[in-house]
């Protein structure tokens, strides 16, 4: 058909209203819909299928069930148990957990005595086979519902399942195939929960006697160790004799889940607790050496074999030879810790004398070990909170608060015991627990006293691993610190101390010359080094210097320690001289190489091993300071747990629970104690506490000086005005800690500072104040004036009267800027100024006739000792503020000579110098200050009658105006008698009261004020000796020829000149007061110099004053000139400089 003109095809209209034809994502969707719909059909098909297979098993069970009960009810009915036992045990199996059959069953077979009698008939096996599926059912019944009517029937046929005895006919492979079945199916962990769901409270309750027999039955029945007697103690472990692996399994079970349940002695009655500690296998304790590695050889990463050969081997126990047991500390919760301690010091102590030694050092070594994962103080009275102080530990230390705990110390994380807990913890501590451990161990050595001399085996012996339990103690009980070290010193006369340094420490290269300190091989060594460190140091508190000097020999100081718990004429706690001085020296060693290392991990040169500091030492170079600026500046940013000092809160190896950063402190402490003794009367070899021949002095003090100038970071103060005593110029005090961290350098300074010579640390010292000096004036360029110091700025005017200097004094320079120049105007008796101008000379004049008034003991505030020491008067009078302001303000006048290098003819007791330093004062202190109180404390301390004679208490008697009161020494301390176990706490209480308590606060004010002037930090390079030179010169006889080769001329004068000729002449007929004066004539101070005349600054001139032979000699105190006229007559001579040096009169004299 041909198509019209409009042929176009029409759009077909369906007036049906809907379309024939759908869309093809339509079709898809239909498509997928019908897909979904047959899934569900297919799936609702399946359910149903699985719905009803599950519903005819339930029935089946149902009916299965109801059949097996019928046939139990039957068996159970017949009467004395005549029904077919086995069939019951089958019925009761394939049931499984139903209380009510499970209860029946054990009440009737205990009832009628019907539950062994299977295992003697035909159907033994097939007995053995469902009892010990049955004994699964009744444990698990027990774990959940331990309180239940039926608890006590499970828990008496599991008891007689698992006891040897109960088959006398059968023999123990059935209870041992019983019990082999209920530990590989977590036995111990279900008694365990059975008894923690049973409160302390409930000792009554009828299930706790059985689940007390659960706990060590099973280690009876598999025990492969014959019965051990306190004779074999000291004789190797016997063989073993039957499945090792397994008791060893069980015992680990044991360890991990029963003892670690808290209170758990609280929790069972007396009976069955005295059972269970009779039974409790701890002679074999050693089987557990696998997870108690000794500190010294933690686990490898690779294989660690077992000590004991095994008869069976067991799958799932031991672990593989070839797989690292987990120690036993990682493995526990750390909560279960203290509670697992706790509970081997209820156990354990009473059987300490017939303990094997291999179970007794595995005991040790996991003592140790738990102590060491414990917080530091966990065992203090409140670990949570501020605890007290040990009695030898005050706020007088020469340690800083914080410097021998560690961070994790400072952050004191909370360990939170229940009171009975602790209790049972600080029994660790007691002298009675640790004379009874030290008594056990030493009858286990060869001889009769503590000592091993074997050191091939160190760490398999006790006493290697009793040396490591005692350190951690001590980490763990801080507060307690004094009463250990007290209990250990007392023992055996107090010979301990020579016993571990003759036999652990001597032979030990630990500490040695050329010695790499960080030496993994040292390990071993560290624990007995650490301890004798602590126990010498606290032997020195009460150690009198008669005893020190005297080695510890009877009848020279009484027996140190030993007297607090022995006699006199027992071996005291001292070493020889030879031995003390091996002895320091290898601390030194050590503690120098801890300072240092910190210097060469700074610097990025140098290695950490040093005997005395070679290698990194001797590295250092110019470039040095420039690195160690740009670290400190970015270690200061990133605070103190950063940079090279992180690895000080590492434990040491071989010490659990002791950081590098608290035995380095606490080898500071003996090294100072031992320093101590040595300034007042030497005993060393010269250069024994130097290191000067391995580093390069000048770099050492260039590199010390820009480390203080690194961390004196405060702004420099605006103009030289009047202000505030609070006011500081140098950066706010760092603690020896900090500064150790942040500057090896002024660490070693300030902790060790014996280690550099007393001339480099005077440098140093001068260095320090000028740079303070420039920091001030704001210039790098600042240089020293020799004709006096200070070249720029402002002076202070003051004038004062010369008959009221003191009190001029106090007004006007209490609240000054005493940094800045001062220039003094003295006012005569007539009200008019005296002549000269003040060029430094006057104001050192002010300052001398000023000490000389305010240092006057008949002004209260001071008081002389018998050889003329000062110390400030413990009187109430000088507590009172208007007194504390004047020591503040003469603490601020001797921190101004300090600074401006005036020497001051005065001299302090060494204990009150001591407190200058933050140093602790010692008992032999207080013979300078009361030598009748210190010899009666000797005599205490000596004392071998009865204690109870002298009616001593912890009281401290003092009167004032007249009135006698007593003062307690400790809390209640009238009611406390002084016994020979704690006589040493009251000897140190009572020097420490007069030598540090009575003067406390007179001390503080003292030193704030002269703080304000002198960084606490640079009078910690010096001991007492040391400061009192650098404050008043050498206490010597003037050198006469150092002092003329030191000497300028001026005007006619010259060596050779006939009047000089003769005043040297005249000088040397003088006699030493004589020449005092002189001295003090020209210089204002009677002392030569610390370091010689070379020193003074300008030094010493004379000048031609004219031919007036009728002239008196004169001087310029603040140029050092002599001003000596022309005299032709020797004699005349002398007579005119003897009326000068005498007169006494002012500046103006000519």
């Amino acid at each position: 058909m041909l198509p019209s003109f409009d042929s176009e095809r029409r759009r077909p209209i369906n007036l049906g209203g809907s379309t024939p034809t759908a869309s093809h994502a339509s079709i898809l969707d239909q498509a997928r819909l019908r897909r979904i719909e047959r899934e569900e059909h297919r799936r609702r098909a399946d359910a149903a299928v699985v719905l009803q297979a599950w519903w005819r098993g339930v029935n089946e069970k149902a009916a299965a069930r109801e059949r097996l009960c019928r046939i139990l009810e039957d068996g159970m009915d017949v009467d004395a148990g005549d029904g077919d036992g086995i069939t019951q045990l089958r019925c009761l199996v394939l049931i499984g957990r139903d209380e009510a059959l499970l209860g029946r069953w054990s009440s009737g077979v205990i009832a009628n005595g019907s539950l062994l009698r299977p295992a003697l008939g035909p159907d033994r096996e097939h007995w053995l086979v469902l009892i010990r599926q049955m004994a699964v059912l009744l444990l698990h019944s027990v774990a959940d519902r331990p309180q239940s009517e039926y608890a006590v029937p499970h828990l008496k046929v599991l008891t007689t399942l698992l006891d040897p005895s109960s088959f006398p006919d059968v023999g123990p492979s059935v209870p041992a195939s019983i019990t082999a079945y209920l530990l590989r199916r977590n036995f111990y962990e279900h008694v365990s929960t059975a008894l923690r769901a049973i409160a302390p409270e409930a000792k009554n309750d009828p299930a706790l006697p059985y689940l007390a027999q659960l706990t060590y039955l099973p280690l009876s029945t598999l025990s492969p160790f014959p019965p051990s007697s306190p004779a074999s103690t000291t004789t190797p472990a016997p063989a073993p004799t039957g499945d090792l692996a397994l008791f060893t399994h069980a015992f680990h079970a044991l360890t991990t889940h029963i003892l670690t349940i808290p209170l758990l002695p609280y929790r069972l009655p007396l009976p069955a607790l005295s059972a269970l500690a009779a039974r409790l296998p701890l002679d074999a304790l050693h089987v557990l050496a696998p997870w108690v590695p000794p500190p010294s050889s933690p686990p490898s990463p690779s294989s660690v074999p077992s000590p004991f050969p095994t008869t069976t081997p067991i799958s799932s126990l031991p672990p593989p030879a070839h797989t690292p047991p987990t120690p036993l500390t990682h493995a526990l919760a750390a909560s279960a810790l203290p509670h697992l301690l706790a509970n081997l010091l209820a156990f354990a102590p009473p059987r300490y004398p017939a303990l094997p030694a291999p179970a007794l050092t595995t005991y040790l070594h996991l003592v140790a070990a738990i102590l060491g994962a414990l917080p530091p103080g966990a065992l203090d009275a409140d670990a949570g909170a501020p605890t007290a102080t040990a009695w030898a530990a005050d706020s007088d230390s020469d340690a800083d608060a914080d410097a021998g705990a560690p961070a994790a110390a400072r952050q004191k994380p909370r360990l939170v015991l229940d009171a009975r807990t602790r209790k049972r913890l600080q029994t660790l501590s007691a002298p009675t627990h640790l004379t009874a451990l030290l008594r056990a161990v030493s009858s286990r050595s060869s001889s009769t006293s503590i000592r091993t001399h074997s050191s091939s085996s160190n760490s398999s012996s006790s006493i290697h691993a009793l040396l490591p339990a005692l350190l951690a103690l001590l980490a763990a009980a801080p507060a307690r610190k004094d009463k250990v070290l007290s209990a250990l010193l007392a023992y055996g006369g107090g010979g301990l101390v020579r016993e571990v340094w003759r036999d652990w420490v001597r032979g030990a290269g630990l500490g040695r010359e050329g010695g790499s300190v960080m030496d993994p091989a040292h390990a071993p060594a560290w624990a007995p080094l650490l301890l004798l460190t602590e126990l010498y140091t606290q032997s020195l508190l009460t150690m009198s210097d008669d005893e020190f000097f005297g080695g510890g020999r009877p009848g020279t100081g009484g027996g140190g320690a030993a007297g607090g718990a022995g006699g006199a004429g027992r071996p005291g706690t001292s070493l020889t001289l030879d031995e003390l001085v091996e002895f320091s020296r290898m601390l030194f060693n050590i503690a120098f190489a801890l300072y240092w290392k910190d210097s060469s991990a700074l610097t990025g040169t140098g290695d950490t091993r040093t005997g005395t500091g070679t290698g990194d030492a001797k590295m250092d170079t110019g470039d040095t300071r420039t690195e160690t600026g740009r670290a400190l500046t970015e270690r200061a940013g990133a605070g103190a747990g950063a940079g090279t000092g992180a690895w000080m809160e590492g434990t040491v190896p071989g010490a659990p629970g002791v950081r590098w950063e608290a035995a380095r402190a606490a080898i500071t402490r003996c090294l100072q104690a031992v320093v101590a003794r040595d300034a007042r009367k030497p005993f060393v070899p010269p250069g024994h506490w130097h290191v000067s021949d391995h580093i390069d002095m000048n770099l050492f003090v260039d590199a010390a000086v820009f480390e203080d100038q690194e961390l004196s970071s405060e702004p420099t103060p605006a103009p030289l005005t009047p202000f505030p005593r609070t006011h500081r110029t140098h950066a706010p005090a760092l603690s020896k800690r900090q500064l150790a961290l942040f500057s090896p350098r002024l660490g070693v300074l300030n902790n060790i500072p014996f280690a550099i010579p007393f001339e480099t640390r005077v440098a140093i010292f001068r260095r320090f104040v000028e740079s303070d000096v420039a920091r001030r004036y704001s210039t790098n360029a600042f240089q020293r004036n020799p004709w006096g110091r200070h070249s720029r700025g402002e002076r202070i005017e003051v004038s004062i009267r010369r008959g009221n200097i003191a009190q001029d004094g106090y007004d006007k320079l209490a609240e000054a800027d005493l940094k800045a120049p001062i220039a003094i105007s003295f006012i005569d008796q007539f009200g008019e100024p005296e002549a000269g101008i003040d060029g430094g000379g006057v104001f050192k004049e002010f300052f001398t006739s000023l000490c000389k008034e305010v240092f006057d003991s008949d002004r209260g505030l001071w008081l002389a000792n018998k050889r003329n020491e000062l110390y400030p008067n413990p009187h109430s009078y000088a507590t009172e503020p208007h007194s504390l302001n004047w020591y503040r303000f003469i603490g601020r006048i001797l921190g101004k000579a300090l600074y401006e290098g005036i020497l001051v003819d005065v001299a302090f007791a060494g204990f009150f110098l001591a407190k200058w330093l933050g140093r602790q004062s010692f008992l032999d202190d207080l013979a300078s200050l009361d030598p009748d109180l210190y010899q009666g404390l000797i005599f205490l301390k000596n004392y071998t009658g009865n204690m109870e004679d002298l009616s001593l208490n912890f009281t401290v008697a003092t009167e004032e105006f007249g009135v006698a009161k007593a003062l307690n020494l400790i809390p209640n301390g009238n009611n406390v008698a002084v016994t020979r176990e704690n006589r040493l706490q009251y000897i140190y209480l009572v020097s420490h009261y007069r030598l540090s308590k009575q003067i406390k606060l007179q001390s503080e004010a003292f030193f704030e004020g002269l703080s304000e002037m002198i960084d606490p930090k640079w009078l910690r390079m010096f001991n007492q000796q040391e400061l009192q030179i650098l404050l008043g010169g050498v206490n010597a006889p003037i050198d006469l020829d150092d002092l003329r080769e030191h000497t300028n001329y001026g005007g006619l004068y010259d060596n050779d000149e006939p009047t000089i000729q003769a005043f040297w002449k005249v000088i040397a007929t003088f006699d030493q007061e004589q020449r005092r004066a002189f001295l003090r004539f020209v210089t204002s101070c009677s002392r030569p110099p610390l370091l010689g005349f070379k020193q003074l600054i300008p030094n010493f001139a004379i000048r031609d004053a004219g031919s007036d032979e009728h002239r008196l000699p004169t001087s310029s105190t603040c140029v050092n000139l002599l001003k000596l006229p022309r005299y032709k007559s020797a004699q005349v001579l002398r007579n005119k400089l003897l009326q000068a040096i005498s007169s006494g009169a002012g500046f103006d004299l000519s």
